[in-house]
């Protein structure tokens, strides 16, 4: 039995988080150097209908979101699955094939989307004293995945996670590429996490693993905790600012 391609939920986060409607994406890819690009386009990339953007596309998306093109849904080797005509090569398009269905209501679609406030604390060795670092983040839940990036605003950290869901265990991986102006300097640091779901599914609370500036291994408490159930661009507006302390 044939099924839709699956949906590029990491595409569409990262697009959500900076607050920018398909057509605003299309403009931003076509001033980078993607001529061609059109809402119609993104709408491909997010449906999964396009699964690998084809050169030109794949370095304008990464200019316009300041994220690899692995870190968009997209795989590593883009580049070497675009067949070249001269023009920089075609995207690559998933025609409808069968795909495992979901299994169940753990499954079921969309039960974490919304606006989420993302804390954790960490020590920092150089400056003696533990630290609180806390983002108003988008999630995305198709099936068992969640895909969370940080909510854009200019020149602040962006953070990335993609985790799978088993029942009320969330496990996986995050990455933060921290300020570019910042004590860390536009440092990238990633690593594992694991969370358990409060029973009312509203607030997540478990620990990160990650390494150091000195190849160390650190760990530390880190909590999502539920903010609107929404992911339009006037709800996502709101939570632009930095999140106040508790």
């Amino acid at each position: 039995m044939e099924t839709q391609p699956r949906p590029n939920t990491a595409f569409r986060a990262v697009r959500l988080s900076m607050r920018l409607s398909q057509d605003e994406m299309a403009e931003r890819m076509r001033e980078a150097g993607a001529a061609s690009t059109t809402k119609r386009t993104v709408q491909r990339y997010e449906s999964g209908e396009i699964a690998s953007p084809r050169p030109a596309s794949a370095r304008a998306l990464e200019m316009v979101t300041r994220l690899p093109i692995t870190s968009l849904g997209f795989p590593a080797d883009a580049d070497a699955m675009v067949v070249d005509d001269g023009r920089g090569g075609h995207d690559l398009e998933v025609r409808p094939a069968a795909i495992p269905g979901p299994k169940g209501a753990a499954q079921a679609h969309g039960g974490h989307s919304g606006v989420w406030l993302s804390r954790y604390r960490y020590y920092s060795s150089s400056r003696a004293q533990e630290f609180d670092s806390a983002h108003y983040v988008v999630i995305l839940q198709h099936g068992d995945r969640l895909t969370v990036r940080s909510v854009h605003r200019p020149h602040t950290s962006l953070l990335t996670m993609d985790l799978a869901v088993d029942g009320s265990v969330i496990t996986g991986t995050w990455v933060e590429e921290t300020e570019a102006e910042g004590y860390y300097r536009g440092a990238r640091y990633h690593g594992a996490i694991q969370l358990l779901a409060e029973p009312t599914g509203r607030r997540f609370a478990g620990k990160w693993v990650g390494f150091g500036k000195d190849m160390d291994i650190n760990t530390g408490p880190w909590t999502l905790t539920f903010q609107d159930a929404s992911t339009r661009k006037a709800t996502l507006a709101k939570y632009e600012q930095a999140p106040g302390a508790d």
